[in-house]
């Protein structure tokens, strides 16, 4: 089971509803992506044009639709860190209910050659500081 040391409350919009009043699927990686922004702010003091890297996996497992919520709460964790890339962990909670678990894997990139390049220590130690 993963552990979590952190959690940001995401706002859920009238435009992420599907037809049945659901929050579609898509809209959950947004949330995602919103949580990590805030991760790397919350626990790197990262600034977002600080954040040279791309997602190159995301895996999502669907638990039980969000309906009706004004917002969810995410949950974050780096799961593992690599040569090149890391990996994070979350969970996104309607009223305190896992709705959605799902993992993705960042590869930091040379904005310049759009090759990868390795993680920087400071990436390496704000995440270990993060997650201890």
């Amino acid at each position: 089971m993963t552990e979590f040391p952190f959690a940001t409350a995401v706002d859920v919009r009238y435009q992420d509803h599907d037809t049945l009043g659901h929050v579609n699927n898509a809209a959950y990686v947004t949330y995602l992506e919103e949580a990590r922004v805030d991760y790397f702010a919350e626990h790197a003091d990262f600034e977002f044009e600080d954040l040279s890297m791309v997602v190159a996996h995301l895996d999502v497992d669907f638990y039980q639709p969000v309906a009706h919520a004004d917002e969810v709460e995410v949950a974050v964790a780096v799961t593992g860190v690599g040569g090149s890339s890391f990996t994070m962990a979350y969970e996104v909670r309607d009223e305190g209910t896992v709705a959605v678990e799902a993992e993705s894997v960042q590869v930091t990139i040379d904005e310049e050659t759009g090759e990868s390049r390795p993680v920087p220590e400071s990436w390496r130690d704000a995440f270990a500081a993060a997650e201890a």
